[in-house]
Formats: structure tokens, C-alpha cells, sequence
């Protein structure tokens, strides 16, 4: 899930698109969608909800992932660089994301200024399996990482 290439797929939704744009993170319970193990309330829900920042490229990384899976555009909007950030997001009905694989990271942590990461998202869209594999780049600004851009790949 290229974030740049998912939020054209999710925009791109047409027909299936849902406008409702957010499903709040009090609603999603269970493990979280990044894979983490644990509860999503204490994972990426904290970051969701604003409780907390991500500390890494990495972590921002799934976070992103996980708003794409409760669709909380709100967050993945305050988390993508102001340079390359869409104006609003819309979620595709027919797309739903199954799995995360970190592939790879370059640098982006705590005292970095930049981080890579590559990484695959499995996902279902109107009954067909894929996966979407990306490396994105993020940047940290004030002491907060941001999404900048990312290339998809295969």
C-alpha cells in the first residue's frame, strides 16, 4: 500500500467510495492491524487518537497502515507532509488491507532526520487478493515524522 498509491486507489474508489471518511478508533478493537501483537488501543490507536507520537519512521510506517485499515483519513492527513499531502482523502469500499510485511528500513529513528522504509501490504479489493509493495520515504520536522513520498514497485 504505496500511501501515495493507496490514497489514489482509495480516491479512486468511484463507485464504491465511502465519504464517511473515518471510522472513530474507539470503534476498532481487537489486535492491531499492524501486526504488533498487541492491543490495538494500546498500539496504533494511541497515536490515532493523539495520546501519542510515533517515535520512528518505522512506527509512523504502521500506523499509516493501520488508519488506512479503520480508515481514520483524519490522522493519515496530520501525518503526511504538508509538501505532498493530499487535500482529502475518500476510502474505496471494495479495499480491504489484510496483512503488513516490513520489508526493509534505512536510518529513521528517534535522532534521525529521515527514515526509508519498504514494505508490502497485503489486501483484498471486490474479491481479488494483491499486494502492493512501496518504499516510502518520511522526514521529521520539529521532532515529528511525517510520510513524504513513496515508490511502488512490482
Amino acid at each position: 500500500m504505496t500511501h501515495a498509491a493507496a490514497a489514489d486507489s482509495e480516491r479512486a474508489g468511484a463507485s464504491g467510495a465511502d465519504r464517511s471518511v473515518n471510522r472513530p478508533a474507539a470503534l476498532y478493537e481487537g489486535n492491531c492491524p499492524c501486526l504488533s501483537g498487541e492491543q490495538y488501543v494500546h498500539c496504533c490507536g494511541r497515536f490515532h487518537r493523539g495520546d501519542a507520537e510515533a517515535a520512528t519512521a518505522e512506527q509512523l510506517m504502521r500506523s499509516r497502515y493501520s488508519a488506512f485499515v479503520v480508515r481514520d483519513a483524519g490522522y493519515l492527513l496530520r501525518t503526511w507532509h504538508p509538501d505532498t499531502r493530499p487535500a482529502e482523502m475518500e476510502f474505496d469500499a471494495g479495499m480491504q488491507w489484510r496483512r503488513l510485511d516490513i520489508l526493509s528500513t534505512s536510518r529513521g529513528g528517534p535522532l534521525d532526520s529521515e527514515g526509508v522504509v519498504e514494505f508490502a501490504a497485503h489486501y483484498r479489493h471486490e474479491g481479488e487478493r494483491a499486494v502492493q509493495r512501496e518504499t516510502s520515504r518520511f522526514v521529521r520536522v520539529g521532532g515529528r515524522w511525517y510520510y513524504l513520498s513513496g515508490v511502488v514497485s512490482g
